[in-house]
């Protein structure tokens, strides 16, 4: 297990120092404390049925919680199980006296099918002692205004709530469940929270079986990565997590499980991120390659092809719902005070209406491992080379154009100099394509048009007074995202003006390892937190000019101030020590596998 959790380090307020737990399905966030305090079903946009991690104002409440309460509790210890997403809480109380709770939602294949149900199973068992424990359940519709009509069966609650029923199955008394009375407990006790559905055998038994069958499915999942050799248990976390954050059914993945995490401290900058954002695509299909988890990135190519289908060759929308919504209207709920009382809370988000013209070199970007890789079970073929041109015509159109950019600016359009290189990308990668299919004509077509948007962004966006590629055209602020240039080959990193952007950045954006997005003021002010993924883009950037052994010293205390299991939100302040953003942060998990892959020593310097 980890290091042990005191009440006064786990501060007994909401905060980041939570676990997830999900089978592609659904998930839930579990604090150090054993409380689940989000969850969303039955799927990860759905209305929270337990919201507590959002209505913090004055500690933790226990409406909207799932909790298994230890009397005299003064310490826990949190771990996942070795190559697993099945995650182990164990508390102690000032006698000695404790117990483990094991959290996780089934997952494994059952009639040569993904067994994935709307469902959290949790086994408790004491420890050490005659511990005494009292379960807290007490789940929430729309958002937390809704208080769930409650039935007793012989061996289940059941509770109504909009939309869905839930039928909380277990072995505990449940006089003693309903009334939230303390009762000492002296065996095994199991939950399992999900559909209004029978169980196929006993309590006990299914909830052993569960997680048995749950365990060998990651332990084989696992053992399939290619892994590169240093930082190993930092990557399985952060391909476990990745592979959390897809919806399996539709192949979406969000950007992360939360909203409404402020992106610093009582700024208003929360938003709701479990949603699919475009601009993600390239890099997570990278990372998913250099692992070989091919089954994962063949299905979110498959989510990625039904964007581009859907749009007709047309306007791409930065992000979509994860099943293809396209209407993600961004609304306030009043009623809630918001992670640690820093509303407001949001549910949708307005970006959806933005037009952010990267989107389309993203998608393309993204695409393209589908026309050469050969062990995807459906290549993509010379009709899905003409959809996908849709994309590169829309992104010549669009290249020079003003737009909020790839940070979603609500209030202030320009030519980014982001936006005009992912257009790029999109002309680049597809004249490698038609090379794919020998069409030479169209090599031609899309190298021009590269070609000739390259000119313009290393005439345009570079500032002579800066000594650094601007973040728009003409402009002189500095953005991170120009360290992508070198990432997705515009340029080569050992070019002087690379180098000098680089060093630029470094000086204004930096404190320390950590790097902010941008240094303008934007709709809210000027960013306070360092942005985490910005932080591996530098990492990248640093190898691959040749600062490798500092790109090196960066990514291990990027590692250090990941949480105690290993996990990252968006943002990270570096006065305070704290994650803050919304959690677990795709991108930010994807950074650590692309890091460890880019600086790890090869397998052959130890065999």
């Amino acid at each position: 297990m980890t290091q042990p959790l005191t009440p006064a380090s786990a501060a007994n307020r909401a905060g980041l120092d939570v676990a997830m737990i999900g089978n592609c399905a659904i998930s839930a966030l579990v604090n150090t404390q054993g409380t689940i305090v989000w969850c969303c079903m039955p799927r990860f946009d759905g209305d929270p049925i337990f919201h507590a991690l959002l209505d913090s104002r004055d500690g933790l409440p226990r409406d909207g919680t799932f909790g298994i309460e230890l009397e005299g509790f003064v310490r826990s210890e949190q771990a996942y199980d070795a190559g697993t997403a099945i995650l182990r809480t164990r508390l102690y109380n000032g006698d000695g006296e404790g117990i483990e709770i094991v959290d996780f939602a089934p997952r494994f294949f059952h009639r040569d099918r993904p067994f994935r149900p709307a469902q959290i199973v949790r086994r408790v068992r004491p420890l050490v002692g005659h511990p005494r424990v009292r379960l807290v359940i007490r789940p929430r519709g729309d958002w937390g205004s809704v208080k769930p009509a409650m039935t007793r069966g012989s061996n289940h609650l059941r509770f109504e709530l909009p939309g869905t029923t839930l039928r909380l199955n277990t072995n505990a008394p449940l006089t003693y469940v309903v009334d939230e009375t303390c009762f000492s407990l002296r065996t095994p006790v199991s939950f399992l929270l999900g559909p209004d559905e029978t169980l196929p055998a006993g309590i006990e038994e299914t909830a052993r079986d569960f997680e048995e069958q749950t365990a060998s499915y990651w332990q084989h999942w696992t053992r399939r990565l290619a892994l590169p050799l240093e930082w190993q248990e930092a990557v399985i976390r952060a391909a476990i997590t990745l592979k959390l954050c897809q919806f399996e059914e539709t192949g979406a993945i969000v950007a992360a499980m939360t909203t409404s995490i402020p992106e610093a401290p009582n700024t208003e900058r929360n938003w709701d991120y479990r949603y699919c954002w475009l601009r993600d695509a390239f890099f997570v299909v990278r990372a998913l390659n250099s692992l070989s988890e091919v089954g994962t990135m063949e299905d979110y190519l498959r989510w990625l092809n039904d964007v581009v289908r859907s749009s007709h060759g047309g306007h791409v929308q930065p992000l979509y719902g994860i099943g293809l919504e396209k209407q993600l209207t961004e609304n306030v709920v009043p009623h809630l005070a918001g992670y640690r009382g820093m509303g407001p809370v949001r549910v949708g988000n307005q970006a959806y209406e933005h037009f952010q013209y990267d989107v389309y070199g993203n998608i393309v970007l993204g695409a393209a491992q589908a026309f050469h890789d050969h062990r995807l079970l459906r290549r993509a073929d010379e009709t899905d080379f003409i959809a996908l041109e849709g994309m590169g015509e829309q992104a010549w159109r669009f290249h020079d154009q003003p737009d909020a950019g790839m940070w979603e600016l609500r209030t202030r359009a320009r030519v980014h100099t982001s936006s005009s290189l992912m257009c790029w990308a999109a002309c680049d990668r597809l004249a490698k394509i038609a090379g794919v299919f020998g069409k030479p004509d169209r090599v031609a077509h899309w190298r021009g048009r590269a070609d000739s948007i390259r000119s313009k962004i290393l005439t345009l966006a570079w500032n002579e007074e800066r000594k650094a590629f601007a973040e728009s055209f003409g402009g002189k602020d500095l953005d991170a995202s120009a360290l992508l240039m070198a990432e997705v080959g515009f340029i080569d990193p050992k070019d002087p003006r690379f180098i000098s952007t680089v060093e630029a950045l470094e000086g204004s954006l930096c404190d320390g390892p950590f790097m902010r997005r941008y240094e303008a003021p934007d709709d809210f002010g000027r960013p306070e937190t360092a942005f985490n993924v910005c932080s591996f883009w530098r990492i990248d950037a640093l190898a691959r000019i040749g600062r490798t052994a500092q790109a090196r010293e960066i990514f291990e205390a990027l590692l250090a101030h990941r949480n105690h299991v290993g996990l990252l939100s968006e943002d990270f302040s570096p006065g305070s020590r704290e994650l803050w953003g919304n959690f677990p942060q795709t991108y930010s998990m994807v950074g650590v596998i692309n890091g460890a892959v880019r600086l790890s020593q090869p397998w052959d310097t130890m065999v």
